[in-house]
C-alpha cells in the first residue's frame, strides 16, 4: 500500500507531501507527523525508504504507508484525555504520535503478537524520549505494550474511547471488535478492503463509513493451548497518576505558559516581523514583429540600446542572491529547546531539574 505522494527528502517535506494531497488535513495531526521522524522506526538498513509513501515490511516488523496512517490519525479524531487502543501496535510508531495527542491524562495501550516487535517497540520508545525535542513541546501519553492475540483480550477489560487494528479483520470478528469500544467512540479498522470508520452512537447502535480501498495482511488466528483454551490477553491496569508526577505535570506547564508568554513579549505581542519576499523579476523581452506580405515574410526586430546591460545586471543579482541563499542554507538554525534551558537556570537542586527533565539526555 502507499505510492500516493511523492517521496520527501526528509520527515518535513514528506509532511508537506501528505498535506498538500489533503491525507493531513487537521493541526494536532501535523504537529504529530512533524514530533516524530518515520526513519526512526526503520531498520538501518531500510532508512533509505522512510521518506517514501510505502509500506515497509521485515520479518515480524512492520510500517504501513505514510499515507495510510494520515487517514487513520484523521478518523480518529484524537482528542487529549481519551483512552486509545491499537491493536497491533508494531513498532509503536502510530502509538507515540497518538500519544503526544492524548496528553498525560490519557490512556495508550497496545496489543502485539511478537515478543520481538515488542521489545523494538519498546527501545525506540525509550531512545524518542531521552533524546528526542520534540517530547518536551508536548505532554506525552506513553505507551503501554502487552503481548498477545489481540482477538483474544480478556473479556472483563476495559473499554476504549478510540480503537484501532492494524490488520485485516475478517467480518465474523466485527462484532468483536465493537465490543471494545465505549458508547461516543471511534474504531478504525481495515474491514472487507476497505479502511472503514465504525461510530458507537448508542449501545447498540453504530454508524459506518467507508474511508479509502486498503490491502492489509489479515489477523492471524489464535492458537488454542493443549487444554483447548484460549490464552487470554490482560491489558495493561488503568493507573492513577502520583502526586509527584502531577506536580511535574503541573510545573512543566506552568514553565511553558512563562516562555510562551515571554517570546510574545521579545516579539511584540506575538507579532513577529513580516517574512521576507523575493521580488518578482520581470525580464524585458525584445518585441519581434511579424509581418505578411503577398506570401512572404518580414520579421523585424525593436530593440532597447540599454536591454543588454539591464540583463547582465539582473543575471549578476541572480547570482548573487543564490550565492546569500546558498550560505544561509548552510547555516541553518540551530534548534532551541526553550523548556530544558528554562528548567536548568532555575534555582532548583539538580535532581529536581533531572526529574522535571525526565531525567533526559541533552
Amino acid at each position: 500500500m502507499g505510492g500516493a505522494v511523492s517521496a520527501g527528502e526528509d520527515n518535513d517535506e514528506l509532511i508537506d507531501n501528505l498535506k498538500e494531497a489533503q491525507y493531513i488535513r487537521t493541526e494536532l495531526v501535523e504537529q504529530a507527523f512533524r514530533a516524530i521522524d518515520r526513519a526512526d522506526y526503520y531498520l538501518d538498513d531500510f532508512k533509505d525508504n522512510a521518506y517514501k509513501d510505502l509500506a515497509w515490511k521485515h520479518g515480524n516488523f512492520h510500517l504501513s504507508a505514510p499515507c495510510i496512517y494520515s487517514e487513520v490519525m484523521e478518523a480518529l479524531d484524537l482528542q487529549p484525555g481519551l483512552s486509545f487502543l491499537n491493536l497491533g501496535s508494531g513498532t509503536g510508531y502510530l502509538s507515540s504520535m497518538v500519544g503526544l495527542i492524548l496528553g498525560p491524562f490519557g490512556v495508550n495501550h497496545g496489543v502485539e503478537l511478537h515478543s520481538d516487535v515488542i521489545e523494538y517497540a519498546k527501545q525506540k520508545l525509550d531512545f524518542f524520549i531521552r533524546t528526542s525535542d520534540s517530547f518536551d513541546k508536548f505532554e506525552f501519553c506513553e505507551p503501554s505494550f502487552v503481548t498477545g492475540n489481540c482477538l483474544e483480550i480478556s473479556p472483563d477489560s476495559t473499554q476504549y474511547d478510540r480503537v484501532y487494528c492494524g490488520a485485516g479483520v475478517q467480518k465474523e470478528h466485527e462484532d468483536y471488535m465493537k465490543s471494545l469500544l465505549k458508547v461516543g467512540g471511534i474504531l478504525v479498522m481495515p474491514l472487507e478492503e476497505k479502511l472503514t470508520k465504525i461510530t458507537r452512537t448508542g449501545p447498540v447502535a453504530w454508524e459506518t463509513k467507508k474511508i479509502l480501498a486498503v490491502s492489509f495482511a489479515p489477523l492471524i488466528q489464535p492458537i488454542h493451548a493443549d487444554s483447548g483454551k484460549s490464552r487470554l490477553v490482560h491489558l495493561p491496569p488503568i493507573t492513577v497518576r502520583s502526586l509527584q508526577d502531577l506536580a511535574r505535570i503541573a510545573i512543566r506547564g506552568t514553565i511553558k505558559r512563562i516562555i510562551h508568554q515571554e517570546r510574545m513579549n521579545k516579539n511584540g505581542n506575538g507579532l513577529k516581523n513580516p517574512p521576507r519576499f523575493k521580488r518578482r523579476r520581470v525580464r524585458r523581452r525584445r518585441m519581434e514583429t511579424i509581418v505578411f506580405l503577398d506570401k512572404e515574410v518580414f520579421a523585424s526586430r525593436i530593440s532597447n540600446p540599454s536591454d543588454d546591460n539591464n540583463n547582465c545586471e539582473e543575471i549578476e543579482e541572480e547570482r548573487r542572491e543564490e550565492e546569500e541563499k546558498g550560505i544561509s542554507e548552510l547555516k541553518p538554525d540551530p534548534p532551541v529547546n526553550f523548556l530544558r534551558e528554562k528548567v536548568l537556570s532555575l534555582p532548583l537542586p539538580d535532581p529536581l531539574k533531572y526529574y522535571l527533565l525526565y531525567y533526559r539526555e541533552k
